[in-house]
């Protein structure tokens, strides 16, 4: 078995307006609780590299304040410790003595939780994954293992370099392999490939059983394996709810090759094109034509098996504070009539704009290039999302244009991201995994992100609230499914759903997540959570 374990790649991807992709979305003391009486599940492979830790920090450590904060800034947290692990064997530990102790207890890998779920006043103790970055093809499970403090980049990079193959993750690349792929993990090459979950095997999971033991099982796809409702779980189920993942392990379902190279969806280079817009040449007739071209496009060809599948792209509708606006997308240069695919998107999506782009570029570029890699800024923040099943209304189109084009708020980092979805995501049933948006043709991502000063937060927060609750005021303020909307996707957390002065509509933030999968989760949780230790702002309830 061969390991890699590389940290910093990508770290810096180009920031807003910079290339193709640009504008989107230690030391210590160790822990001291024993393994003693530990449940092991069948586990495959070993990691070959010195073990890490663990560490424990507590507040007055100089390394302290760097490892209680994530990338919301927004949010920082006062636990009484955290302890950074580099193996299962450690993250078991510190489990027990959090539980042991009675400490309230979160993980955190990546640190990109756009909530306060890892930082609420009550988490006194945080273990800190950050530093279990290891990825590489186990041989004896036939299936690549990634841990959970690898990010994006550094997955991509290791799989790239070392055979030729990709998992279906998001175009951001520094964030953590742990959280995003609980979530269901999507980006730009899912219409092609599927959900990032749709190419998972198996899972290694720290749990907590009733007498407040904590056990280590290896749940995976077989319909045979007692844990398979685990495996399950994390397909779209939410970081956080069930216990910690400490390693995960990929395989496209039906492929049993020997050949590494062959595991996973091949790579290839980019065939792409941008398109940028001024603010000021744009007019609301321009901008509610564009978006209805952008929107309609995906409608008519996201089905399964479509070959418009192959091509991506996104929107990215910023704030008039930000100066421009862009439009993305690309294919495969190894798809037949690649080009003309991407010729026709534009030719589709541009028509009767009546704008001219202030810029236009189209080239090739190569996998790994960072302009294929995106970045969001850093900082206070807050953000929202939802998922349609058809395009926007004019009135929902004139929502925005009201919103986007204020001139009284200011921050050129806000913005709606609208990208393409279905394809491949939609030809798996909704109930297969518990990623249940299986009928959606896009998705949307707004922010106002990346300010610095907490006396800025109630303007940034008003204006992408209100935009919001105003763009479905039809249903209560949130996107509830019908004809046009499709719900939310946990991975963009967003804590108003559950707050009745942002979500009137009666149904409940669990329904635009999880629709008619929550009653299984809660069973799960039940099952393999029952002293709900793993629990944030809106995990999985025990049920009633």
């Amino acid at each position: 078995m061969t390991v890699y374990n590389r940290r910093g790649f990508l770290a810096g991807a180009a920031a807003a307006g910079a290339g193709l992709a640009s504008g989107v979305a230690l030391g210590g003391t160790p822990a001291s609780a024993g393994t003693a009486g530990l449940t092991t599940g069948t586990t495959a492979g070993t990691r070959c590299v010195p073990e890490f830790g663990p560490f424990v920090v507590r507040p007055g450590d100089p390394r302290f304040d760097s490892l209680r904060s994530g990338h919301n800034t927004r949010f920082t947290g006062s636990p009484d410790q955290v302890t950074v692990v580099g193996s299962a064997e450690q993250v078991v530990d510190a489990v027990g003595a959090a539980v042991a102790a009675g400490r309230r207890l979160v993980a955190r890998s990546g640190g990109h939780c756009m909530e306060d779920f890892t930082t609420t006043p009550d988490v006194k103790a945080v273990v800190d994954l950050s530093q279990m970055t290891a990825v590489y093809h186990d041989v004896r499970r036939g299936a690549f293992a990634v841990e959970p403090g690898a990010l994006v980049g550094e997955v991509a990079e290791t799989l790239f370099k070392g055979w030729g193959v990709m998992i279906p993750f998001t175009g951001c690349a520094t964030v953590g392999v742990g959280g995003h792929i609980p979530g269901g993990g999507y980006g730009f090459f899912s219409r092609k490939h599927g959900l990032s979950v749709d190419h998972l095997n198996a899972v290694e999971v720290v749990t907590v059983d009733a007498s407040g033991r904590p056990r280590l099982i290896v749940a995976t796809d077989s319909p045979s394996d007692p844990d398979r409702d685990l495996f399950w779980a994390h397909t779209g189920g939410g970081a956080g709810n069930f216990g910690i993942v400490t390693r995960y392990w990929f395989r496209t379902p039906g492929v049993t090759s020997a050949d590494p190279a062959r595991l996973l969806p091949r790579t290839g280079n980019q065939r792409a094109r941008l398109l940028m817009w001024s603010w000021d040449a744009m007019t609301e007739q321009a901008f509610t034509t564009l978006v209805g071209n952008y929107c309609t496009w995906y409608q008519n060809n996201s089905a399964p098996g479509s070959p418009a599948v192959n091509l991506w792209g996104t929107l990215t509708t910023n704030h008039r504070s930000a100066g421009t606006m862009m439009l993305l997308a690309g294919v495969d240069e190894s798809v037949p009539n690649g080009q003309a695919m991407l010729d026709a998107h534009f030719a589709a999506v541009t028509s009767g704009v009546g704008v001219e782009p202030m810029v236009d570029v189209q080239e090739t570029t190569a996998w790994l290039d960072p302009r294929n890699w995106v970045s969001d800024p850093a900082g206070r923040q807050k953000n929202k999302t939802a998922d349609l099943r058809r395009s926007y209304t004019p009135a929902q189109i004139a929502t925005l244009w009201r919103h986007l084009s204020d001139d009284s708020y200011y921050n050129p980092n806000a913005l709606v991201n609208i990208t393409g979805f279905g394809g491949r995501i939609n030809s798996v049933a909704p109930g297969a995994t518990a990623a249940v948006h299986r009928d959606s043709v896009l998705r949307v991502y707004f922010t106002a992100g990346g300010w610095s000063s907490a006396y800025e937060d109630e303007t940034n927060m008003a204006w992408v609230r209100n935009l919001y609750r105003e763009l479905y005021q039809d249903t209560g303020g949130v996107p509830v499914p019908n004809a046009v909307n499709a719900g939310a996707f946990v991975n963009y957390p967003d804590r108003d759903l559950a707050d009745p002065a942002w979500n009137t509509s009666g149904t409940p933030w669990h329904a635009l997540y999880y629709r008619d999968n929550y009653p299984r989760l809660q069973r799960i949780k039940k099952r393999y959570d029952p002293r709900n230790v793993f629990r944030h702002g809106l995990s999985i309830g025990l049920p009633s």
